[in-house]
């Protein structure tokens, strides 16, 4: 997937990840800088765990602000496409992979929330080999270690969050 792609997501998937990102571009930078600055008063910053601990803290934060930038972003907002029986961003899928029933949603882990679904990207394996798939084609797609994997499409339907 390339950083352009564009990710569909709920009006609340949406909004809570807004909340977030302003709560990480001010709050959480005013934290994290107090930290820094508290454990640069101890002294010795090569040997200052605290230190180094608050400066690690401060580049995940970086980081999740710059993929919740990128992800709002790009972000198409509202309601999911209306399943026509194609496998697609936004569609909970049922299908027999090797034989055993999985049902998971296609798109980004963001739009899930708090759901217990477990969620594949279309950049996954898996997503990659099934997007555009109809309810009962079978496709063999190869996994990261290598194997080849078979997975039929059994159902497709809108995700409700």
């Amino acid at each position: 997937m390339s950083d352009t792609s564009v990710t569909w997501l709920t009006q609340d998937a949406f909004d809570r990840l807004t909340a977030e990102l302003d709560q990480l571009s001010v709050e959480g930078r005013q934290e994290i800088a107090k930290k820094i600055e508290a454990a640069r008063e101890e002294g010795d910053l090569k040997e200052n765990g605290g230190y180094h601990a608050a400066k690690e803290e401060q580049g995940k934060i970086e980081a999740r602000i710059r993929v919740l930038t990128q992800l709002l972003r790009t972000a198409n907002v509202g309601n999911a496409p209306e399943s026509h029986g194609v496998v697609e961003s936004g569609m909970v899928v049922t299908a027999s992979i090797q034989g055993d029933k999985s049902v998971f949603l296609v798109g980004n882990r963001e739009m899930a929330g708090n759901s217990d679904l477990d969620v594949y990207s279309e950049g996954s394996p898996l997503g990659n080999a099934i997007i555009g798939l109809k309810i009962g084609d079978t496709k063999t797609y190869t996994a990261p270690n290598g194997k080849g994997i078979t997975v039929e499409i059994v159902d497709v339907k809108t995700y409700q969050p």
